[in-house]
């Protein structure tokens, strides 16, 4: 089981590691594992969810590495709108398939920006957790 100060460990370490300028908090009221805010630029994370994943994810790799990957993702959103102007309005008041249609959208680029920071011995494990988190997603 990783603790708050294991995960802040990781998110330090790779933001660094990446010269990114990104906040981090823990949450106990999160209901995601990890959650990047676009309005104050800040990763949020709870630990206890975060552990909870990882047990659903069943990938055969070090829990630190399965933290990684998650926080890869979390800085893909920041990559997405930092690289996209999405108009978040279509969020608040679009019509439900443009808000849906956003979504996917916005998805599929923070997998896709946060995989080009992954480094390649994690690609494997980011690649078999975007495929794991999609079947949850379905199943639920």
């Amino acid at each position: 089981m990783l603790y708050i100060w294991h995960i802040e460990k990781i998110i330090e370490q790779t933001l660094q590691k990446h010269h990114l300028q990104i906040e981090y908090q823990f949450s106990n009221n999160l209901s995601a594992p990890m959650s990047y805010n676009v309005s104050t630029n800040t990763i949020t994370f709870n630990y206890l969810e975060v552990n909870g994943y990882i047990s659903k994810m069943k990938i055969r790799d070090s829990d630190e590495h399965l933290v990684r990957s998650m926080l890869y993702h979390e800085i893909g959103y920041y990559l997405t709108f930092k690289k996209h102007k999405h108009d978040l309005r279509t969020l608040m008041y679009g019509e439900e398939e443009e808000v849906e249609a956003l979504k996917a959208e916005i998805e599929r680029n923070a997998w896709d920006y946060g995989r080009t920071l992954v480094p390649d011995t994690l690609i494997e494990t980011y690649d078999k957790m975007r495929e794991r988190d999609r079947v949850l997603l379905d199943g639920l």
